[in-house]
């Protein structure tokens, strides 16, 4: 298996779960929170703790040749979206 394709089963099975166990809600392979404030409180409580450095981190890091991320704010109201298809 690819390291992309190896990356990917890993994000769906076991960091997408402990992301949203620590308070995050994760819509594929983006997170959203509902104020900056909460962002950097839920982010630097998963970051730091035990999960990611002990569980996570160690296997993930490996996988990943370049990182990249971009913060991007939303209209009002986002914490309210649940993920679930409207119709």
């Amino acid at each position: 298996m690819r390291r992309r394709e190896e990356f990917i089963e890993f994000f769906g099975r076991e960091n997408r779960v402990a992301l949203r166990d620590a308070g995050m809600m994760v819509f594929g392979p983006m997170r959203a929170f509902s104020s900056l404030e909460e962002r950097d409180k839920i982010k630097g409580g998963f970051y730091e703790g035990p999960v990611w450095n002990k569980r996570i981190e160690p296997l993930v890091m490996p996988m990943i040749a370049h990182y990249e991320a971009e913060l991007t704010e939303t209209t009002g109201n986002f914490e309210t979206f649940s993920g679930k298809t409207c119709l």
